[in-house]
């Protein structure tokens, strides 16, 4: 382990974040690095527990107290090859996952877990730094051919792993440029983009076959696809966002979250927004429904376009301040957390059920009809409120991949929920060619369980065509 009375003499300290004076100004990154020292000392605070609980909160079983030690030692470059032989993308989850190690930390019991996911980002930042992440080039071709269709973190992860033991990997993805969610769904202002684009050129220099700006299922057949390779990924997104069917809802200004996010991504990248309507928060009254990250993401973006103000929505009760730990750990606890997003300016509503979009004479929305809601979500009588809303983003989460095309076409079953039906033993679908992993096969997800998705699933495809692998799970 690191220092024996690490976590005794040394208080947890995280990264801290610009100012939101500043931040809100432009869509760059905006989290403070803690540095090599910080970094260093926070890393001595891991106990190396006997049982490290951390690991049953991290999908992509990262070997926590191994890359702890070591960074606490200075060994950086062992570090990166620990923490990299476990996850494909170290920077995507250092900067976007809500970090389940950190609550099933044995150190959280007393809310002063180890700061897991700022030392895992600070590690794969410093290797891109060093220029010690290079392509891994494989040694022999297997002549097996592999396509995955859907380049979000799952399917990159997929692809990567499956070239490095020498299959022929051609990735697909409908957008012009990969990255999924990743690149049309975050923000600039939680993760530039460059650091998805280092990965592809990563890969490509690997070998793997990247192809952007081709939609499966009507640029090319379900039937060629399969025809051309030995073998079939599906990896894409849970695309169909849960839509709020009540009187009002065709008035124009209200938007799902994903017809609104993706468009500011492009704008920053310099990338066409095509023919489609610019959907703008400058100088609007806002109105977020949805709790989570992706409402989350429209307050941010919303606040740098220059909303006049901007309110969200949750139709759940307001969650305690503090677990209690003593019957929530190691669990992922349900508490009231507040993202950065939040902190730059939002009133936020809980228990709150909206019941009619009302708009003026030219069908545009100009306020929302709301009521509270008890703990089993019915409306309270006389509790009826309005609040002025002149854009509405739906982010209430979505339901499941997108049907029409590819999946329709493949012919594959689906589960109750409306995902490919695939099980996680070998992520086999209905068909015998054709595998799924992500959020196309678990629904809506974090980035660490595609990451862990994908490469599980590049296992399998791996035995299948080979009758064996050396490929981890």
């Amino acid at each position: 382990m690191g220092k024996i009375t690490g976590f005794l003499e040394i208080d947890r300290q995280d990264r801290t974040y610009a100012p939101a004076s500043d931040r809100l100004r432009n869509y760059n990154e905006f989290v403070i690095p803690l540095g090599e020292d910080k970094s260093k000392e926070q890393a001595a605070r891991c106990m190396d527990c006997g049982i490290p609980f951390c690991h049953t909160g991290c999908p992509v079983n990262n070997q926590i107290p191994d890359w702890n030690n070591l960074v606490y030692k200075g060994d950086w470059k062992r570090a990166l090859i620990d923490l990299q032989s476990t996850n494909n993308f170290p920077e995507f989850t250092g900067r976007i996952c809500p970090a389940p190690c950190e609550a099933a930390c044995t150190l959280n019991i007393i809310d002063q877990s180890v700061t897991i996911k700022t030392i895992e980002c600070a590690i794969v930042d410093r290797g891109w730094k060093e220029g010690w992440i290079e392509p891994e080039i494989p040694t022999t071709e297997t002549g097996k051919k592999i396509a995955v269709v859907g380049a979000g973190p799952a399917g990159m992860a997929a692809a990567q792993q499956l070239r490095r033991v020498g299959h022929e990997v051609h990735l697909f993805e409908k957008n012009n440029a990969v990255g999924g969610l990743l690149r049309y769904g975050i923000p600039d202002f939680k993760m530039e983009k460059q650091i998805i684009e280092r990965r592809a050129d990563q890969m490509r220099a690997e070998g793997v076959h990247i192809h952007t700006g081709v939609n499966i299922g009507v640029d090319k057949t379900t039937d060629e696809l399969k025809a051309e390779f030995d073998a079939v990924i599906i990896s894409g997104g849970s695309e169909k966002s849960r839509d709020l069917p009540i009187p009002g809802r065709d008035l124009h200004g209200v938007h799902f979250a994903m017809d609104f996010l993706p468009q500011q991504n492009r704008r920053v990248s310099g990338e066409a927004l095509g023919n489609v309507e610019p959907i703008l928060a400058t100088g609007k009254h806002v109105v977020v429904i949805g709790g989570g990250d992706t409402g989350s993401d429209c307050i941010g973006t919303s606040r740098r376009q220059g909303a006049i103000s901007v309110t969200q929505l949750e139709i759940m009760p307001q969650p305690p301040i503090k677990e209690n730990k003593m019957l929530t750990w190691p669990d992922w606890p349900l508490k009231l957390r507040t993202s950065s997003s939040q902190e730059e300016g939002a009133e936020r509503e809980f228990a709150v059920m909206t019941k009619e979009f009302v708009g003026n004479d030219r069908g545009q929305v100009e306020k929302l009809v709301c009521v509270r809601v008890d703990e089993k979500m019915q409306p309270i009588a006389g509790s009826e409120f309005d609040i002025k809303a002149e854009v509405v983003f739906l982010a209430m989460g979505f339901v499941h991949p997108t049907h029409e095309g590819m999946i329709d076409d493949l012919g594959v079953d689906k589960d109750a929920r409306g995902n490919v039906l695939a099980n996680t033993i070998n992520y086999h679908s209905s068909d015998e060619k054709v595998f799924a992993c992500g959020d196309m096969r678990r629904g809506q997800s974090l980035v660490v369980w595609a990451i862990r998705e994908g490469r599980q699933c590049a296992r399998s495809v791996d035995e299948f065509l080979m009758g064996s692998t050396l490929l981890p799970r």
